[in-house]
């Protein structure tokens, strides 16, 4: 087998900060999606046609296209449309948290519709009002009961920032891709970010499973 790593060890520091760019991403997407996520699950769940159509809308819009083209279109849609320049790594994290706002509110919805109702009607019976009876009684055993999901929504997320080479974000895989350019090898450059990928994984795996564990506990 011809492999040989030795080309790329003066360049793995360099793939190494990637980690750093692609966590930004990720982390920066999450926090938009989980937003947009709520807001929508309370457009689907409410009684305003509108807003429940505009939320059902929003979310087959979503996950009806291809991610890689919802990246590109917004990163070459704000300069045309605006004239201004916007860097890869923002454009990443509003594009992925556009995109990861409709997966979410499909979680969020249905963890909001597994809490007992008998809580909502309490709720309500006791003139809780509706903004305040959801912040402080129903989304928060929601999210305890979609914590799994959504750390899985994380984790793909994580992976799927990969596809932001094509705007040319100095992730992981870009610049492997750029190693494999200099080197003249590209194999060994993606097997080692591939690697990367995998740890980070496990770690995030196992950061999930103690967070719901720890959740556990405290009920």
């Amino acid at each position: 087998m011809n492999l040989d790593f030795t080309a790329i060890i003066p360049s793995i520091p360099y793939i190494l900060k990637g980690i750093g760019v692609t966590l930004q991403i990720a982390i920066g997407a999450s926090i938009i999606g989980f937003i947009i996520g709520i807001l929508l699950a309370l457009c689907k769940i409410g009684k305003v046609n509108v807003l429940r159509w505009f939320a059902d809308f929003y979310t087959s819009i979503f996950r009806g296209t291809p991610l890689v083209l919802q990246l590109m279109i917004i990163y070459y849609a704000v300069p045309q449309l605006l004239d201004i320049q916007i860097d890869p790594v923002p454009t990443a994290i509003i594009a992925f948290g556009l995109n990861s706002g409709a997966y979410i509110s499909e979680i969020i919805r249905g963890g909001i519709n597994a809490v007992d109702k008998g809580q909502m009607e309490a709720a309500q019976a006791l003139g809780i009002p509706y903004a305040k009876m959801m912040k402080d009684i129903i989304i928060p055993q929601a999210v305890k009961n979609i914590l799994p999901s959504l750390v899985n929504e994380f984790i793909t997320l994580n992976k799927e920032t990969a596809v932001v080479t094509v705007i040319s974000a100095l992730d992981i895989m870009r610049r492997a891709y750029i190693v494999g350019g200099s080197t003249y090898r590209y194999l060994e450059p993606l097997l080692f970010a591939g690697v990367i990928y995998y740890i980070m994984t496990l770690v995030l795996t196992f950061l999930g499973k103690r967070i719901e564990k720890g959740m556990r506990k405290s009920d």
